[in-house]
């Protein structure tokens, strides 16, 4: 067992290793949020200097100065889709806020203009992070290596200078420069990022290691047997990416009609305006009845039917540890049907723990004794399986006696004197050598088929007993997944890179049937791809690098927030920010209630536009009347949509699970 995973600097000799920093885009940066701001700034300016009543022209040109800011962006956009033969929304908004300016509705206007402004700004932020993100994980494989020549010389070179068939040496506490195969030495490695696996892995001659994962104590001479650009780690940058840009385009629900609106609305509006005047209308009055139409058909109930409710949702789920990133997201994770889960960090506390002591009766030592005796050696160790074994007396207040001729060996485990007595502690097939016989043998034979990692204690050459120590499952694991499956309708899948005996025995804690183990990034990415294929929307949840394309791939994505990877962090649509894995199905029931009052909106919205629209086109709609009515059925789904915010909204979707 290596006593050391992480160091602060190589040893003495050895090439310090060379990663690039890792550099976020700056909010401000962002062309989208700079003309958001400001049409923002803009607005906020002019509002009450138009409420109290100042002159017109100061806040009528800060209203101007407002339209431009946040409506040229849109409206280019809406031109170039217009070129394109496409009637889209955004052009469709700002033909709206320029209509209801013209009618003296300055204010409805500018409001509508910020609104769509601010939701672009949004969007850049997030595809910027994300593309952040991505950037970043590459910094997880050292910039150089070490490569051994065929006369054994020792040279540094850039990792993308290395060649399929190159031997590089991976010192202690240094990462491996790429992916391929041990030639010799052995050693600990941390291949959490790609695999997700909690405890380091025993490589020796013939294992295969990957870039970016970071070796422990011991030296290993690997064989390059993949090129950089197609290394675990580059491939996982590739899949991110390319899921984030097929990923099917992300609409809300009105959206899905915005073209026939558009055309429609746009056609009637200069139908009822050109057809007066050709038999003889005055300009005026076919102007006045044209201009009260675009008003009182715009579709800004329709957008505020649908923001308002997500919105909300999306406010009170942040209050309770829940951030989701967008009104799309909220509406997605209301559609999911099948539900992914990682294991290590998402159902898992990601942290070992000693879970199991076993005393061997001719030790004549009880539990406190022998987690005495293995704390004692382990003292020194910075091994993960170590702090384990040290919280664990720590908790029960052990003394934990001082250690003299420590040392470790990578794979193996520790050596120490403890009160005269040389106490070893590690794997059991390293350090027993009685055969499969031997009491100690037996015991961690079968906490290992309990999906344990035992851990043997010997004093004077003699076991005395042996640790279980696990993972340790988070306690509303079980009632997540029970809850899931009541929403979706069927068992959430396991999907995880840990070993298929640990993974099989936690899915059995929490009621999964269908497990899939030993997954590398791909693998998951396979797994979703195959249920969307059979017709699934799938929530991923999961916490690490090696989780990110599945995470890109999903209908919607959620990673756990307090040890998630950057990565995971900015790729998932949602975050658990407090780890509190039973928000999950809450979450999601909140988004199907959202998604209920958005309906119940759109319906409003289109009873009041229905009848103002009849009322104009059949008889003398005052234009005051109209703007009134317009705006009351905005007031109207605005306020039924802000229902969502009340604590009262999470505590019934935490009860309709």
């Amino acid at each position: 067992m290596s006593s050391t995973l992480t160091r602060s600097a190589p040893p003495a000799g050895t090439t310090r290793e060379v990663v690039a920093p890792w550099r976020r885009t700056r909010v401000l940066a962002l062309p989208e949020v700079r003309w958001a701001a400001a049409a923002l700034v803009l607005f906020l300016l002019a509002l009450p200097l138009h409420l109290l009543g100042a002159p017109a022209w100061m806040w009528g040109s800060l209203y101007a100065l407002t339209y431009a800011a946040g409506g040229w962006e849109p409206g280019w956009a809406g031109l170039k889709a217009l070129r394109d033969k496409t009637l889209d929304v955004d052009l469709l908004m700002v033909l709206a806020a320029l209509g209801a300016a013209a009618i003296g509705q300055a204010l409805d206007g500018a409001l509508l203009i910020v609104i769509f402004a601010t939701s672009g700004a949004l969007e850049a932020i997030a595809t910027a992070r994300t593309a952040d993100s991505v950037r970043g994980l590459l910094d997880l494989a050292p910039a150089t290596a070490t490569r051994i020549s065929d006369d054994g010389t020792e040279e540094t070179v850039h990792t993308d200078r290395l060649a399929v068939g190159d031997v590089i040496l991976i010192r202690p506490g240094e990462r491996v420069g790429a992916d391929g195969r041990v030639l010799s030495g052995a050693s600990e490695v941390d291949q959490a990022t790609i695999t997700g696996e909690p405890l380091p892995v025993a490589k020796e001659a013939g294992d295969e290691v990957f870039a970016g994962t970071l070796n422990g104590t011991g030296a290993l001479t690997v064989k390059v047997e993949r090129d950089a650009s197609d290394s675990v780690i580059a491939r996982i940058v590739a899949m991110v990416e390319e899921a984030s840009q097929t990923k099917a385009p992300t609409q809300l629900f009105i959206e899905k009609v915005e073209q026939r609106y558009s055309v429609g609305m746009v056609a009637a509006t200069m139908a009822l305006f050109a057809l007066p005047l050709i038999f003889g209308a005055d300009l005026q009055s076919t102007l006045l009845r044209a201009m009260t139409f675009m008003i009182v058909a715009s579709p800004c109930a329709v957008v505020l039917a649908t923001m308002p409710p997500l919105l909300s949702a999306i406010a009170n789920a942040g209050r309770h540890g829940v951030l989701v990133k967008s009104a799309v997201v909220m509406e997605r994770l209301g559609q999911v049907d099948a539900v992914a889960l990682d294991k290590t960090g998402t159902l898992t506390e990601g942290t070992p723990r000693v879970t199991d002591i076993r005393p061997l009766a001719a030790s004549s030592l009880d539990e406190d004794g022998l987690l005495t005796l293995a704390a004692a050696a382990e003292h020194p160790s910075e091994h993960p399986l170590a702090r384990a074994i040290l919280d664990a007396a720590r908790t029960r207040g052990l003394y934990i006696p001082v250690v003299t001729d420590f040392s470790s060996a990578p794979g193996t485990g520790v050596t120490a004197t403890v009160d005269g007595c040389t106490v070893a502690a590690g794997s059991p097939a390293r350090l027993l050598s009685e055969g499969d016989g031997h009491p100690a043998a037996v015991v961690a034979a079968q906490l290992e088929n309990d999906g344990r990692t035992a851990v043997v204690v010997i004093r004077d050459r003699t076991p005395v007993g042996v640790l279980g120590i696990a993972d340790r499952l988070r306690d509303e694991a079980a009632t997540t997944v029970t809850a899931l499956s009541t929403l979706t309708g069927a068992t959430p899948i396991l999907v995880t890179g840990d070993n298929p005996r640990s993974a099989v025995r936690l899915a059995a804690e929490v009621g999964i049937t269908d497990v899939r183990a030993g997954l590398l990034p791909q693998d998951k990415v396979t797994t979703v791809r195959e249920l969307q294929q059979a017709g699934r929307k799938v929530l991923v949840v999961g916490d690490g690098v090696n989780d990110a394309p599945a995470l890109a791939a999903a209908h919607a994505g959620i990673a756990m927030g307090r040890a998630g990877s950057d990565l995971a962090l900015e790729t998932a649509d949602a975050v658990i920010v407090r780890d509190e894995l039973a928000t999950i199905p809450t979450v999601v029931a909140l988004s199907r209630r959202a998604r209920r009052l958005v309906i119940q909106n759109l319906v409003i919205a289109a009873v009041f536009i229905t009848g103002l629209v009849v009322w104009d086109l059949i008889g003398t709609l005052p234009l005051p009347l109209g703007v009134a009515g317009h705006e009351g059925s905005t007031v109207i789904v605005g306020l039924n949509g802000l229902r969502l915010l009340r604590d009262a909204a999470w505590r019934r979707a935490r009860d309709a699970r």
